[in-house]
């Protein structure tokens, strides 16, 4: 069964770029525009990772990454944050996030996390 991505942007452009680049990788690719959206289709869909952009409006994606984590269902799944932002490292591990990408996102950087974190898994 394929592995499928939540990717959380506010930016559909970036998330059209994304999805291209984890589908060309061999992988599901499910899409949220904002936090809530994120919390919602996570709890409904159970994704097998998350790319969560740290700064969505209404609510910042490390808020987002905590509620997520805090569902029972969704305790083991990786959400990977992504950002433009540098020295953030601390602040995404306390929200429960495994690691960070850094935009702009290169597709083979982004094929070695999610390969690291989904397979075998």
């Amino acid at each position: 069964m394929t592995k499928r991505i939540l990717i959380v942007d506010d930016y559909e452009d970036i998330r059209s770029m994304m999805k291209f680049m984890i589908e060309d990788s061999g992988y599901a690719v499910i899409e949220a525009g904002g936090p809530y959206e994120a919390i919602e289709k996570a709890a409904e869909l159970l994704p097998d990772l998350i790319l969560m952009d740290i700064g969505l409006p209404l609510m910042d994606g490390l808020s987002a990454a905590r509620i997520i984590k805090g569902f029972d269902s969704m305790a083991d799944v990786p959400i990977i944050a992504v950002t433009a932002f540098n020295d953030v490292l601390d602040q995404v591990l306390d929200a429960g996030c495994h690691e960070v990408l850094y935009k702009p996102v290169q597709q083979e950087e982004l094929k070695q996390v999610l390969d690291a974190h989904l397979i075998g898994h």
